[in-house]
């Protein structure tokens, strides 16, 4: 593995080798040959070299003379000779403009001197006034100001960088590998190594010993960098992302192995519950205030987004919500906005009790294509559609008795089985088939939870790019919203 140090060559052998060290420190040291230097090179100069860090030492491949001495004799310098004309530096002018045509406050005219007449060319613009002549109210956006989005976590690299001093030389540049790819930065390293080694005629390294030290140190790169994750989780607890902070804890399970990283570890965790019971009220502060607003959309996209999984929804907010929801749904709607609204309603908890009061004469493909996604959450709306819902996979199956397949004859079918003699081509029933399903509490009763979906806020793990999509389509359905609202029907 070639990288470039400083060193200070100490003393000059007989045999033509130099002696050299780490400048300015004692460690690392060796010998290297003399035909590798530069011309006019003394004890103790400085200079830069390339080195090979193998598992044998480290051998220098080349120097380079030091900063400002190019090693060449005076006679082979090549002298620059600039020009004996001297050039006055350039200078730029701006043109006046001449006078425009189009005089103050006149528009633009025609060949004939005349201006031009626009309604000749161009159509007249829709008026925005109703039937009386006067305009429309547009009702005035709230002051509120956008949500800041939550920190990354920046850990540092002081436990990383502390263990890895304490390893042996020639074992820090493998460390140093495994730390930034793991074991597979080592292997391709060793790959590269080897191939130089063969076209320069010399020996190939064993990788299997160089991995197997690789692998031995893995475990404890991954607690340092635990520990300097933890660190900057703690000191950073109010700011930093939610999820970041359970991705420690989930790592804390194989990382925290001393009373020291377990302390850190409750510190974390009640930090945490902290950080979601503040969330989960501003969570319902916020859907208040949406349906205040009448931002339907809005507060129906983020009712199914909870901080705490699985949390009720308040009876206010879902009996509220529930009635807006389906006023959205009534009147003479566009099918532009109803498609948006239906969307919404098929993410949130207070879907059961959303009904369509009337469909449209004459539905249109996108309104189709919508309801026809989103079927299997709102089967009974997409069967007035004549939409039979879509049935689908929820995440991986687990593993277990799977269904057999009937055979295609007679002769295939076995003459009985261990479990009482069964045929094989006999219907399994649904008991043995594993299935998930997801129920919702009774409106009526005074909560409504709202439901976890795979890969939601249950997990303590969540996909970053899957919630900053949903952080992205709730800033837009609002939009949508209010642009609808404005717009006439």
């Amino acid at each position: 593995m070639s990288r470039r140090i400083e060193v200070e060559l100490t003393s000059q052998r007989d045999d033509g080798t130099w002696t050299w060290r780490a400048a300015g420190a004692k460690q690392p040291k060796g010998s290297l040959d003399g035909t590798l230097l530069y011309h006019g090179a003394s004890v103790g100069d400085v200079c830069r070299a390339d080195a090979d860090f193998e598992i044998d030492g480290i051998f220098v491949t080349s120097v380079l003379p030091p900063k400002g001495r190019s090693g060449r004799p005076d006679d082979e310098r090549i002298e620059l000779i600039g020009g004996e004309k001297e050039v006055a530096g350039v200078t730029t002018q701006l043109a006046r403009k001449g006078r425009s045509d189009r005089r103050k406050g006149g528009g633009k005219r025609n060949n004939k001197g005349s201006k031009r007449d626009n309604a000749d060319n161009r159509s007249k613009p829709k008026s925005r006034s109703n039937k009386e002549g006067e305009r429309r109210q547009r009702k005035p956006k709230a002051d509120t100001p956008p949500k800041p989005k939550a920190k990354k976590l920046k850990p540092g690299r002081v436990h990383r960088k502390a263990f890895i001093e304490t390893l042996p030389e020639e074992q820090r540049v493998i460390a140093d590998q495994v730390s930034r790819g793991g074991i597979a930065a080592v292997r391709k390293e060793i790959e590269a190594q080897n191939q130089r080694a063969t076209q320069g005629g010399g020996e190939e390294v064993r990788a299997d010993a160089l991995i197997t030290l690789a692998e031995a140190l893995l475990p404890q790169l991954k607690i340092a960098e635990w520990r300097d994750r933890a660190d900057a989780a703690l000191e950073t607890i109010d700011d930093v992302d939610i999820r970041d902070l359970r991705t420690v804890l989930v790592a804390a399970e194989d990382s925290a192995r001393d009373d020291e990283s377990r302390e850190l570890t409750e510190k974390i965790r009640s930090g945490l519950n902290q950080r979601v019971e503040k969330a989960q009220v501003e969570w319902q502060d916020e859907i208040r205030s949406a349906l205040k607003e009448d931002r339907v959309v809005r507060a129906l996209r983020l009712s199914s987004r909870p901080p705490k999984a699985g949390s009720p929804l308040p009876p206010d907010i879902a009996e509220t919500l529930t009635v807006q929801a389906n006023e959205a749904l009534g009147g003479d709607v566009s099918q532009q906005r109803l498609g948006i609204v239906l969307e919404a309603i098929a993410f949130s908890p207070v879907r059961p009790y959303v009904a369509l009061a009337q469909i449209p004469a004459e539905p249109g493909k996108e309104l189709i294509d919508v309801i026809t996604k989103i079927s299997d959450r709102i089967p009974e709306i997409a069967k007035r559609f004549g939409i039979d819902p879509v049935k689908r996979s929820r995440g991986k199956r687990r593993k277990g008795k799977s269904r057999p397949k009937p055979p295609t004859n007679a002769s295939e079918t076995p003459e009985g089985s261990a479990d009482g003699g069964r045929s094989s081509a006999e219907p399994v029933t649904d008991a043995e088939v594993e299935s998930s399903t997801t129920t919702d509490s009774d409106i009526a009763g005074g909560q409504m939870s709202t439901e976890s979906e795979p890969g939601s806020a249950e997990d303590l793990v969540l996909e970053d790019a899957s919630d900053e999509a949903s952080d992205q389509t709730v800033e837009q359905a609002a939009t949508n919203d209010d642009a609808a609202k404005e717009s006439p029907s």
